[in-house]
């Protein structure tokens, strides 16, 4: 493999730290606005404990950061350096364009047109920007996650140039694909959007497959699998493990269960694809919760609890040391979640769906009511 460039990144990538920190982001369509609500807090916490100005951006302090579907969208932007504020803006504006309604004689394909989505992302993420090529671009690593429908396979895609898939000799060579069009094909919901075709290699029908979005596969919540590629020899960055060393914080965009059955093709249909993406993100939390030292999150059912490791637990100098310190912010969008955050005059029904583009004001007050119980610095631990 031809030696890699890191680009302006070589300093921060090129030399060994003796910590690392990740970001991973949920897939859940608008409701990434609660996600934003709650890393707008979170940026705002680490820009007062670490004495910075407004010109502070997450991905400083986050070395590689993953995002399925909508959290792809997030990912990216933080990647390239936005603001949250930035983010938060493009979603309130541009909310409801994304989800501009399929005309009625597409109405058999799919829910909504992918035109809107598509000019959003090229106006946001650039037409001409050659994926990964000008690592100067990029403030940090960047994950996304999609799925290969053409070979029911999932694809995480990054841009770290150690990855054997993004050495530039390839002639399919993952760095050429460009930017928007990888995140439009992680928020490519299937029955809410037409699939997006990639070309992978130049005249190659071979190389040429159709993706779907990224919540269609185990890693609508990226996080574990973003530890994976972060450690494993594989992917050839090998950051080193342990709770002291590597730190891991997953944000959701809200869950709950769905109520009641499906009563009818197009309610089974929209609903599909929010079921698939919480039961894989639940498994994914478990996973981490499991192998990693969880300092905070909430009670994942009514056998595992919360496996928080209590704070004087942590302090033993002589338990079995984890892989890594894990963090989940997420928020329940049930009823009696909403009652419990105080939020009553909220429906579940309004915030739950992917596409609740006419109630973003309550999605924003869900995010900050759950960023200000949730989010604590201690929960970062020696990370600061």
């Amino acid at each position: 493999m031809t030696q890699p460039s890191w680009g302006t990144l070589a300093y921060r990538y090129s030399i060994a730290q003796p910590q690392r920190k990740l970001l991973a982001l949920d897939g859940g369509g608008i409701r990434g606005l609660i996600t934003l609500q709650i890393l707008l807090e979170l940026e705002s916490q680490l820009k007062t404990k670490l004495g910075r100005g407004d010109d502070f951006r997450l991905a400083e302090y986050f070395d590689y950061i993953a995002g399925t579907s909508t959290g792809a969208i997030i990912a990216a932007g933080l990647s390239l350096g936005f603001s949250v504020q930035k983010l938060i803006d493009f979603y309130l504006e541009k909310g409801e364009a994304m989800f501009d309604k399929a005309f009625l004689a597409n109405w058999g394909h799919n829910l909504y047109s992918d035109q809107a989505l598509l000019e959003e992302l090229k106006a946001t993420f650039g037409d001409g920007t050659d994926l990964f090529l000008n690592a100067g671009q990029f403030h940090s690593l960047l994950l996304v996650v999609t799925m290969n429908r053409t070979t029911d396979s999932p694809w995480p895609i990054s841009n770290n140039p150690w990855a054997k898939y993004n050495d530039p000799n390839r002639p399919d060579c993952n760095l050429r694909i460009k930017l928007f069009q990888l995140v439009r094909a992680s928020t490519a919901a299937p029955v809410y959007f037409p699939p997006e075709k990639l070309e992978w290699e130049a005249k190659n029908a071979k190389k040429t497959f159709e993706y779907v979005d990224g919540g269609m596969t185990p890693y609508n919540n990226p996080a574990f699998l973003l530890f994976r590629m972060a450690t494993h020899p594989a992917y050839k960055l090998e950051w080193q493990t342990g709770e002291d060393n590597l730190l891991l914080v997953s944000v959701g965009t809200g869950a709950s269960v769905t109520t009641g059955g499906y009563g009818n093709i197009i309610d089974t249909l929209k609903s599909l694809p929010d079921n698939l993406m919480y039961a894989s993100l639940v498994d994914q939390d478990i996973n981490c919760r499991t192998f990693g030292c969880c300092a905070y999150g909430a009670p994942i059912d009514r056998e595992l609890g919360d496996l928080v490791l209590p704070e004087e637990a942590m302090a033993n100098p002589d338990r079995a040391k984890r892989l890594f310190r894990y963090v989940r912010y997420n928020v329940d969008l049930s009823q009696d979640g909403l009652n419990a955050l105080g939020l009553s005059t909220i429906k579940s029904d309004d915030v739950r769906q992917l596409d609740s583009v006419k109630f973003k004001d309550q999605l924003q007050l869900v995010g900050k009511t759950a960023a200000a119980a949730q989010v604590k610095i201690a929960h970062l631990g020696n990370f600061i």
